[in-house]
């Protein structure tokens, strides 16, 4: 891993969001201009120091850009840095502006090519960013963006920050709010008066991601688009080239509502009749807002100007909701309105309405859109009826299509004992209609979704993709086969749901993963203990040669691999997805056509004869042994970049001699050496050419039994204290006193030990 590259970009933000008042009423002072281009701007705010309440706050004067056209209107110390507004709204005290991006560019892993700091200060302004309208946003793979700063009279530093990583980057959607996933966003703190924002980032990401940005923004603005990731200043170029939208709160800071009774101050601001003070909701101060029924300034005399309710709402037809008056006469009156009723109506008890009284023939029509009412209600109540049944005839055919005769008929026949049949319903609610949080994997027959039943049970839930008769056929397959199973190192099949297009199956929850990701995943530089990989190794040769000899009838898995070996919460193997298996009667001369399998594991002698044996399953697991023993994939990357057969190379190197060369280094020790060569020759059985000289499932258990007291005798003779291995925060204990089981085998092994010492 490349070291973390740092940078501190100090982005104290000044203010940010939202409109003017009603059109028709004065928002400036008399004599100044109330808009620069195509933004409003209100007093306390102005064009210039005479046309601003620069005595509250010298923040408060606007300076309107007149190079650009239409001219723009910016605010803050031209000496220092300036900010564009956007607007500026009097009713919820807030500004918009664009604020700058922070960013850093690389050239290589080492070099940086491009990079933009800004700084800013809001102590002694009226502004504070907006804790509830804003986000901190950080877009980049492998990034940690941290913000910190400081609030109103506070001096301890607050700190808070998110981090965006790359791993299923390609199967998130354009347009998705912030995740993790390429981009992170985070809240901030209310009251900050100043922060900084930090970046670290892994630099190896640089060949496709060279940019990283943290930026302020108002929340919602931003959504995340892979092409944002790629490309020289892309983002900055494509969407935010004139700056981000970033929202403050404002308010008269130098002072706050007068208490009831007492004389107001020379400078209060709310100097509109009809006007009223509110204290700021984001840091220290308070606003001034019209009273009900007044709109307008309130920062200006006068400027707080009665409704007429009455013409607006012949104005827009908005305000017939607003301010209701239906089928009567509006009266406009100072701070509100009233609804007369004609002769012949009478109020409809909201007092912003009349209705007519109702005649005979009107009571008529009444009696006879009732009547009508109830027709139309039964007419929907039987099509609603129909509905539901063409919908239960729909489940009804998908259950037949999904094999839900065969299984009753299994069940029936005592072949299959108890399978729970759950409905779609309970399927998505277990599931949360199948969300994408709740997703676990994806495989070659379809996704893994994590399910919470109404017990509370949590359980795997596959739902598979869409498939043909042949595909139906061996998704009941599926179900006969593991409900025949009763092994602790199997997964537990418990249900399934079989009334919707694409079936579903219902499995124990297993904690861990699979045995893939343990070696090969993004941990897998952490230790891994022989005695741990032989638990692994015995008690998924346990589980297959179950299946292979103590069933009723004969199981052939038909996909074996590190993939489909899962682990639990104490790392027992559990051996999965039988989507591939077959069955087959105990009669030895008994072959089933091969239907698929992976690269890497396929046994070369089924592959050729298009037939799958027992020995095909046991060729498989000798791959798994040896990715357990090499902690290498299947089908590799070698030291030349080469992609190689992990059961071709070892097999070469075997016969030359080189067994420690192809070995993971945390396992070889001369005191246990002779516990690998034995596993080695194991593994060649196993992946001998002809099936006819591959041994059988319970001859690879039996002997990683042995191999596995082995291990323990001679670590234990080596070290007396070493009794047991932990991993994961789990131990197993093994006898240190020699009173365990020893087969007549290990005692064999052991003094063959003995004996080349």
């Amino acid at each position: 891993m490349q070291e973390a590259l740092l940078f501190l970009v100090l982005i104290i933000f000044p203010a940010m969001e939202v409109s003017a008042t009603s059109s028709g009423l004065a928002v400036s002072l008399p004599g100044c201009p109330d808009k620069c281009g195509n933004v409003s701007i209100p007093y306390p705010f102005g064009i210039g120091d005479a046309c601003a309440a620069s005595s509250l706050s010298p923040n408060f004067t606007v300076i309107c850009n007149n190079s650009f056209q239409p001219p723009r209107p910016t605010i803050g110390d031209p000496s220092i840095a300036v900010l564009e507004v956007i607007d500026i709204s009097l009713e919820h005290g807030e500004m918009r502006v664009y604020n700058d991006v922070s960013y850093y560019c690389f050239t290589s892993n080492t070099t940086i090519s491009e990079e933009n700091t800004a700084e800013f200060s809001l102590e002694g302004t009226p502004f504070i960013p907006s804790a509830t309208r804003n986000r901190f946003t950080v877009i980049g793979c492998k990034t940690l963006g941290l913000i910190g700063g400081y609030t109103h009279n506070n001096p301890d530093l607050y700190v808070a920050g998110c981090y965006s990583y790359c791993q299923g980057i390609n199967s998130t959607s354009d347009g998705t709010p912030c995740a993790g996933v390429g981009c992170c966003e985070t809240t901030i703190s209310p009251n900050i008066t100043d922060f900084a924002a930090v970046l670290t980032n892994q630099s190896s990401v640089w060949s496709f991601n060279p940019c990283f940005y943290a930026m302020l923004v108002e929340e919602g603005w931003y959504s995340f688009r892979r092409q944002d990731l790629v490309g020289r200043l892309g983002f900055i170029n494509e969407r935010a080239n004139r700056g981000v939208p970033v929202i403050s709160d404002w308010a008269i800071r130098n002072g706050s509502c007068p208490k009831e009774g007492t004389t107001t101050p020379k400078d209060y601001a709310c100097v509109s009749t009809n006007s009223y003070c509110v204290s700021a909701s984001n840091g220290p101060g308070y606003l001034c807002k019209c009273s009900k029924g007044y709109e307008g300034n309130p920062y200006l005399s006068k400027g707080c100007q009665d409704i007429d309710e009455c013409e607006v709402r012949k104005q827009d037809a908005k305000y017939k909701e607003l301010y209701p008056c239906e089928n009567g006469r509006c009266h406009n009156t100072p701070g509100g309105y009233i609804c007369k009723c004609r002769i012949g109506k009478r109020s409809d008890g909201t007092n912003s309405g009349c209705r007519p009284l109702l005649s005979k023939a009107e009571q008529a029509v009444i009696g006879l859109s009732a009547s009508a009412v109830v027709v139309i209600s039964l007419a929907c109540l039987l099509v609603m009826k129909l509905q539901r049944t063409k919908h239960r005839k729909e489940k009804d055919e998908y259950f037949k299509q999904n094999g839900g005769l065969k299984l009753y008929d299994e069940m029936r026949s005592r072949q299959v004992d108890t399978i729970h049949i759950l409905t779609e319903k309970e399927i998505k609610k277990a599931t949360e209609n199948f969300s994408d949080d709740r997703v676990l994997g994806f495989g070659g027959h379809g996704t893994v979704y994590r399910g919470t039943l109404d017990d509370n049970k949590e359980v795997a839930i596959k739902k598979s993709k869409v498939i043909d008769d042949d595909c139906r056929e061996e998704f009941v397959n599926e179900i006969i086969i593991l409900s025949q199973i009763n092994h602790r190192n199997i997964v537990r099949l418990l249900g399934c749901c079989l009334e919707v297009d694409v079936p579903m199956l219902i499995y124990e929850f297993i904690t861990n993963g699979n045995l893939f990701e343990f070696l090969h995943g993004y941990n897998h530089k952490s230790s891994i203990p022989l005695d741990l990989r032989l638990k692994i190794a015995t008690q998924s040769a346990e589980a297959l040669a179950y299946i292979h000899s103590s069933t009723s009838r004969t199981i052939l898995h038909g996909d074996v691999k590190s993939l489909n070996i899962l682990l639990d919460d104490e790392y027992n193997a559990k051996v999965s997805d039988f989507g591939a298996s077959a069955l087959k009667s105990m009669d030895k001369n008994d072959f089933i056509l091969l239907i698929q399998g992976t690269l890497g594991y396929i046994d070369p002698e089924s592959f050729v004869s298009q037939r799958l044996t027992d020995k095909s399953d046991v060729y498989s697991f000798g791959v798994v042994l040896l990715e357990l023993m090499a902690r290498k994939k299947a089908i590799y990357i070698d030291t030349s970049n080469e992609k190689k057969a992990l059961s071709h190379a070892f097999i070469l190197m075997f016969h030359q001699s080189q067994l420690r060369d192809m070995l993971d280094s945390e396992i070889i020790d001369d005191e246990i050496m002779v516990v690998l060569e034995k596993l080695a020759e194991l593994v060649m059985h196993c992946l001998s050419t002809k099936g006819d000289e591959r041994p059988t499932m319970k001859e690879v258990a039996e002997r990683l039994q042995m191999l596995r007291r082995l291990h323990m005798q001679l670590t234990t003779k080596a070290d007396p204290t070493q009794a047991h291995y932990s991993y994961g925060g789990t131990s197993e204990f093994v006898p240190s006193d020699g009173t365990g089981y020893q087969s007549t085998e290990t005692a064999k092994l052991v003094l063959e030990v003995d004996l080349a010492r």
